[in-house]
């Protein structure tokens, strides 16, 4: 029998300890920071299939090769030597949006705070009020708060322009004769920064039916950046809002509002009296019952 002595564990344990350095300490980092990404990653319905079947892939690989099916091993050997190119060309939207991500301004924004929350503030309560009254006129419009992932190379399709946010100067450019009317607005720190923008359509096959080319550009933007996208119906006049793939559909004023402060302004301290609203709760579907 094997004597295992388990008073001497804590010793080797200390002793293991004591030869980890700052580059394994780096290595660790980095492999738990990728793991993050590809678990983020399989969140969305297509990746988390495309790695489904890439585990069912390797498990098969695995099986011809402990019961010796070497036909089968040796057409799954040669499919893994191009699988890294395939996975690159399958997963191409969701590495460059990490890629993206990488190169955005978020390092920057950890070391400067530089956001101007008051002038937020107002871009959001102008937004609300021109969106109302768009929705009560019927006016489509198409508005895209940029976040961390940068857009311009939206904005480069449109005309670029440099204003405050105003109900008025969102009206005037989604008033149905407008020249820009068809296209979206970019917002960046609290400014117009675009207008009569190009956005590019969303590729999921399961959107309802009833949502028109607006909507699917506004989804399509929340697919490929972070941006918030605020959108309303020019045959409805229901205001929704995407984000990350998600679409809200049929949303008040006061939700509107709710919603676009928990993204776009600093967050409070838990302490703060004004309610906080996830957008996790908000995005979710509503039960029967629900308001």
């Amino acid at each position: 029998m094997i004597d295992l002595n388990f008073s001497a564990l804590p010793a080797v344990a200390w002793r293991y300890l004591l030869t980890i350095g700052v580059a394994d300490v780096l290595d660790i980092a980095i492999m738990v920071f990728l793991l993050y990404k590809i678990l983020t990653l399989a969140q969305s319905a297509r990746a988390a299939s495309l790695l489904k079947g890439l585990f069912v892939f390797l498990g098969a690989l695995l099986l011809a090769y402990v019961f010796h099916l070497n036909g089968i091993y040796y057409l799954m050997s040669k499919m893994v030597e191009w699988g890294v190119l395939a996975l690159i060309i399958l997963f191409q939207p969701e590495i460059r949006r990490i890629l993206e991500e990488m190169g955005s301004r978020r390092i920057l924004a950890f070391f400067t705070h530089a956001e101007n929350s008051s002038a937020m503030e107002q871009t959001i309560g102008q937004t609300v009020l021109a969106c109302a009254e768009m929705s009560q006129s019927r006016t489509g419009a198409l508005i895209v708060f940029e976040r961390e992932i940068l857009l311009d190379d939206m904005v480069r399709s449109g005309t670029v322009l440099d204003a405050a946010v105003s109900s008025e100067l969102l009206k005037n450019i989604f008033f149905v004769k407008a020249p820009m009317h068809d296209g979206a607005v970019i917002v960046r720190h609290g400014r117009v920064l675009g207008a009569g923008c190009m956005l590019p359509l969303s590729k999921n096959v399961n959107l309802s039916r009833d949502l028109g080319m607006r909507h699917r550009a506004g989804i399509g933007m929340s697919e490929n950046s972070d941006a918030v996208v605020v959108i309303v119906s020019e045959e409805t006049g229901s205001i929704s809002v995407a984000i990350g793939g998600m679409l809200k559909r049929h949303l008040k004023s006061e939700t509107l509002e709710n919603l676009l402060r928990n993204e776009l302004l600093p967050q409070e301290d838990e302490g703060a009296d004004k309610q906080k609203f996830s957008i996790m709760n908000l995005l979710r579907p509503k039960k029967d019952g629900e308001a």
